[in-house]
């Protein structure tokens, strides 16, 4: 995992039926460009989003 980089969850549509996917990733488009490479060009994403992480310190 590169410096900056955050956890975004991805919604893609993949033969008709949505998935959703996590990818690490510094931005959204760098989220998308990775989705995009993994998929195809073709791929359509529905949504990118930060994933937010519950955590609570002691």
């Amino acid at each position: 995992m590169r410096c900056g980089a955050k956890c975004f969850l991805v919604e893609i549509e993949v033969d008709g039926k949505a998935q959703l996917e996590s990818i690490n990733a510094r931005t959204p488009a760098k989220a998308r460009k990775s989705i995009r490479k993994k998929h195809g060009s073709e791929t359509q994403i529905l949504a990118v989003k930060e994933e937010k992480k519950n955590v609570t310190w002691r």
